[in-house]
């Protein structure tokens, strides 16, 4: 037996004392909330031999990339001494973690629910929370029924989000038991006594920096919504979708907005027989040139058709490659390529794209109301403007270190009105962490100003 101490603070002690069958860690970034888990998690796998766990987020590729990490940490004497082990899946099992004592954890995502939902569990780990639907919430309570501990249960981690989130709304019905975490809690961060560890000196002026609603739930832990809110219309668990294959015949847009200290942004678009819009892909990065942006924008709709050695020998890159048979498209070539008006940025993008490129209408107010009414569910219940779950290409790290989005489903709840009026006593947005949502009225605009049909009555 492999005895490892972990030192508990707060709410962490409190969630290994608890056995509420319903339980949500809710609390900034970097108080140790995912850890906690992970420690309870692992803990029941240990003390109740055969116990069946889960270890589960919206999607599968979510949690492969914020789990493992930090899970194989947690689980390192265990790992290597043999009395854990990683089993990668097969068409009869899903992927999971096999305790020498007969113990299983899962991994999975709701994106794939048959792969993990047909086995009754003792104890299921939810990352991320936030990120479910109150259906994906009532069918994992719905899947706690196993017999090995003598209690059942679903711990969830979450940063703090609208105040009128399901999850939210459950706890304050007391359905769901809610524990504050804070960065007192966390001893990278924090000694016992209080005074800062040299890691808390370094990470918690960065929470300090983050203004609007991100330093409202991320520093301070509340559940709040952002005050003037441009997209109020807003719904994650309506407007972020799961992936799904996009038809051919669905027309294509790409959508740039060009930056190096702020992120260059593009954006991958297709619009379904009905005209709703669906963002599928984007780029979000930040200290990189616009040619090596435009030849990984090509990279991602190409694939080579010769060995790696004979690519990217020429200046254009990939669109070299294109043009001598060595890359073939697998997607559809855009329609247009809508941009921000730099005339640098477009010349050069449209030098190693190949492609010409067409300038965005930059009409603000107009069309943020355009992006407002698509948001606006119609009356089949659908929106009319969709954005796809993971769609990042390539997280940005040091948007991510300095907890700043780093997607446009992330900029859209802190996207909002300037209070001070502008000279011409007009409401105009404020000019930060904007670039995706100007990337999505610049789409938006494309398609809806000079239409009529502002309410999109036609759509049923």
């Amino acid at each position: 037996m492999v005895t490892v101490e972990h030192e508990l603070r707060g709410a962490a002690r409190e969630l290994m004392r608890t056995r509420d069958s319903e339980v949500l860690m809710s609390g900034p970034a970097g108080t140790g909330k995912s850890r906690s888990c992970m420690i309870k998690l692992h803990t029941a796998a240990m003390k109740h031999p055969g116990m069946s766990g889960l270890a589960v987020r919206k999607t599968a590729r979510s949690l492969a990339s914020s789990f493992t990490e930090e899970w194989e940490d947690l689980t390192k004497a265990e790992l290597e001494s043999g009395a854990l082990k990683f089993f990668g899946g097969s068409q009869r099992k899903p992927a999971q973690y096999q305790y020498e004592n007969g113990s299983t954890i899962t991994l999975g995502g709701l994106d794939d629910p048959i792969k993990i939902m047909s086995t009754q569990r003792d104890m299921a780990y939810v990352q991320e929370s936030t990120e479910l639907t109150e259906d994906d919430w009532q069918s994992l309570v719905t899947r706690m029924r196993g017999k090995v501990m003598p209690y059942r249960q679903i711990i969830a981690d979450c940063n703090p989000n609208h105040p009128k989130h399901f999850l939210k709304q459950r706890a304050n019905e007391g359905k769901i038991k809610l524990l504050i975490s804070v960065h007192e809690d966390n001893p990278r961060f924090f000694h016992p006594d209080g005074a800062m560890t040299a890691d808390g000196m370094d990470y918690m002026p960065k929470l300090d920096s983050l203004t609007g609603v991100r330093y409202l739930r991320l520093r301070k832990g509340l559940w709040v919504a952002a005050e003037g809110s441009i997209y109020d219309g807003w719904d994650e668990s309506h407007h972020l979708i799961d992936r799904f294959d996009i038809p051919d015949d669905w027309p294509r847009y790409w959508v740039v907005d060009f930056g190096w200290s702020h992120p260059f942004v593009c954006q991958w678009w297709a619009e379904d027989p009905d005209g709703r819009l669906f963002l599928y892909r984007e780029l979000f990065m930040t200290g990189r040139l616009v040619e090596d942006h435009a030849k990984d924008i090509l990279r991602q709709v190409t694939k080579a058709t010769v060995r790696d050695d004979l690519l990217d020998r020429d200046e254009l890159g990939p669109l070299d490659d294109i043009d001598k048979g060595y890359r073939t498209w697998t997607e559809p070539e855009p329609f247009e390529v809508i941009t921000d008006h730099d005339a640098e940025g477009r010349a050069t993008l449209e030098k190693y794209l190949g492609i010409s490129t067409t300038p965005a209408d930059k009409a603000v107010l107009e069309g943020i109301e355009r992006v407002q009414a698509r948001m606006k569910r119609q009356r089949d219940g659908k929106a009319r403007i969709f954005l796809m779950r993971d769609s990042l290409v390539e997280r940005d790290r040091e948007l991510a270190e300095k907890k700043l989005p780093t997607c446009t489903a992330e900029e859209i709840p802190g996207y909002r009105w300037n209070p001070k009026d502008g000279p011409d006593k007009k409401e105009r947005p404020v000019k930060e962490q904007d670039d995706g949502c100007d990337c999505m009225r610049y789409m938006v605009a494309h398609k809806d100003l000079g239409s009529a049909d502002l309410n999109f009555l036609g759509w049923v």
